[in-house]
């Protein structure tokens, strides 16, 4: 692993356990082991480490996004598997669905990056799919971004609770998220 990796990785864990806040360099040269001078070989200061962070977070959850996705599916197929691979996202990589979840909003992340649309441009194929559900009068009238954030909520609400053991999740209580989820935003 590079030792920008590793200064990624450490930021990413010290921020998970401890906050944005708590986070000091002198705690990443100890995560990281790396020496003192290092992190300014690769990052200027800590908003621009922490950006950094959040990119890879967010191309990471873009492709988890589209596995498996057939474009040629039903609006209602294509919906299910979205909402599934951002819930396995949230179980595969727990710190970072956290991180983005919670630092998304941040004034600590770039407009630009908060802004931006992930790897293979998952971000356009949701508000598409939603707009495509509106047009068809399937989907709920309202703004796309607010009829996402809403869907999204729907799966950070429950792997929260799953992160910190409140209920199982098996097979038949993902479907009925799945289902809960699509209801949502039904006409």
């Amino acid at each position: 692993m590079s030792k920008k990796k590793d200064i990624m990785d450490a930021t990413l864990a010290l921020i998970h356990e401890e906050g944005l806040q708590s986070v000091t360099f002198s705690k990443l040269f100890k995560r990281a082991g790396v020496g003192s001078g290092t992190i300014y070989n690769y990052f200027a200061n800590k908003e621009e480490l922490v950006n950094a962070v959040y990119k890879d977070a967010r191309m990471l959850m873009g492709e988890y996004l589209l596995r498996d996705f057939d474009p040629q599916a039903s609006l209602y197929e294509r919906f299910k598997r979205l909402q599934l691979n951002r819930l396995n996202f949230g179980i595969d990589f727990p710190m970072e669905f956290l991180f983005i979840d919670s630092y998304s909003f941040s004034p600590y992340i770039s407009s630009e990056l908060r802004n931006m649309d992930d790897a293979r441009n998952s971000g356009e194929v949701i508000l598409s799919l939603i707009v495509e559900g509106q047009k068809q009068g399937i989907i709920k009238e309202m703004d796309s971004h607010l009829c996402h954030q809403l869907i999204h909520g729907i799966i950070s609400s429950i792997l929260k609770g799953l992160y910190i053991e409140k209920y199982p999740m098996n097979e038949t209580q993902v479907q009925q998220v799945l289902e809960a989820s699509w209801k949502a935003i039904l006409v």
